[in-house]
């Protein structure tokens, strides 16, 4: 085990470096915006363009690596990452803090990008699963560790800006220092809209609106929290719950979907999220051990749906395009993950904050009902024909490179020789 782990140590340090720069700056931003007095509807705005630097970043980063090469265009990423975090210390306005979170937004998406092919192209086909598990372990502590920093200093100054623009520097030091061999070209993804919905209307539409409803809580979370009442303490524990609760979820999902039929797996996990939304909008809960422990059971039924729908997708798929189906559902979460947080930022704005949760709650009434309509006019696959779930980190931190990760050796090779095809039209639904 270590001696496959080893030779990847800087690349997952500095994965580690760049998602705990993240966790800092995604709950800095909303905190202290809410302190400044922005309204919800521009801070659900830092959401969206966050989503669409992120969609642009998937798109460009691959032809950005091709001109000027890997150790390079991270360095960039990280460089204009750390600048973005102190032009919003420097800047404390709503339509500063947009564009320069769109920026924020873009150059995450590359620099991971660029740490996945990395490791894709160092790891052995017999490590592969081990390595991803460890590199999806490594973000997610990563990650929280990000968020629960604000509770040991205040929000109001410039402290938490400051060591975010230091970290996304720090993440340039592994990568830069190593002698790791430079990569392949990144997995460049096309957005074949037509494809996707052809290959599986309801993971389609389901991966659109989990994009709306976990954009918007992601975003907004630690406005609700504020606005409710929650110290800055359980603010950070609101925003970091509900993601290590998604994480531990996906275990026992993986196993039920991999039995079941997955569009009712699918079904009762968006159940399970409605009762969540509606708690929070009409029980009026004050205790914060209450509020958070409702914040656990959200995350661990949104943040385990995504996986799903991109297993049962993969189902229907062609040989050879799994990372084009894969990569192509991701973009598809991001253009959702564009209009949940402008959306909900409105209605929060209009109709205070436990409107957040009509938003998230509205989106998932609309992906059980499109499940249910196409459990009627459409078979389940064979359990012969399933593939195995993969466990994924949300989607908000995966690119098109973290599906050509997870892929098993047969698949990596089959899409590579198809990297050229990523347009072609996919399987007819038949889910």
């Amino acid at each position: 085990m270590m001696k496959s782990v080893l030779p990847l140590a800087a690349l997952l340090m500095g994965s580690a470096f760049l998602l705990f720069a993240g966790g800092v700056n995604g709950l800095i931003l909303p905190i202290r915006g809410e302190a400044e007095g922005f309204t919800a509807a521009s801070l659900g705005l830092l959401g969206t363009g966050w989503a669409i630097g992120y969609v642009a970043g998937c798109l460009r980063t691959p032809s950005l690596v091709a001109r000027v090469g890997h150790i390079r265009a991270f360095g960039a990423m990280c460089a204009l990452a750390a600048i973005a975090v102190l032009l919003s210390l420097v800047f404390i306005k709503p339509w500063v803090w947009i564009p320069v979170r769109a920026l924020s937004g873009f150059c995450f998406a590359g620099a991971a990008m660029i740490v996945e092919s990395w490791l894709n192209e160092r790891t052995a086909a017999a490590s592969r699963g081990r390595v991803f598990g460890i590199y999806t372990m490594v973000n997610l502590a990563a990650t929280t560790a990000g968020q629960m920093v604000l509770t040991l200093g205040d929000a109001s100054g410039y402290l938490f800006f400051v060591v975010a623009a230091m970290v996304y520097c720090l993440a340039l030091l592994p990568t830069a220092m190593s002698a790791t061999s430079t990569p392949k070209p990144l997995t460049s993804v096309s957005l074949n809209l037509r494809g996707l919905w052809k290959n599986s209307p309801i993971a389609f539409v389901a991966v659109a609106m989990v994009g709306v409803s976990n954009a918007a809580f992601g975003t907004l979370a630690a406005v609700y929290a504020a606005r409710i009442g929650l110290e800055l303490s359980d603010i950070a524990f609101f925003a970091s719950i509900p993601i290590l609760a998604g994480a531990l979820s996906q275990i026992p999902v993986g196993i039920a979907s991999d039995k079941l039929d997955r569009r009712l797996v699918l079904i009762a996990i968006a159940a399970c999220a409605l009762i969540a939304d509606g708690l929070f909008v009409f029980g009026g809960f004050v205790n914060p051990l209450i509020i958070l422990s409702l914040a656990g059971l959200f995350g661990a039924t949104v943040f385990a749906m995504y996986p799903v729908i991109v297993a049962h997708a993969n189902d229907h798929a062609e040989p050879g395009t799994y990372i084009q189906v894969s990569g192509g559902l991701l973009l598809v979460y991001g253009i959702g993950s564009i209009v949940g947080p402008t959306v909900a930022g409105l209605t929060m704005t209009g109709f205070g904050a436990p409107s957040l949760f009509m938003i998230t709650g509205s989106a998932h009434i609309v992906l059980i009902l499109y499940a249910l309509v196409r459990l009627r006019y459409a078979p389940a696959v064979a359990q012969a024909d399933k593939g195995s779930f993969q466990a994924a980190p949300m989607a908000r931190m995966s690119t098109p490179e973290t599906a050509a990760l997870a892929a098993n050796q047969a698949e990596l090779n089959s899409d590579r020789s198809n990297a050229g095809a990523a347009e072609q039209d996919l399987k007819p639904a038949k889910d």
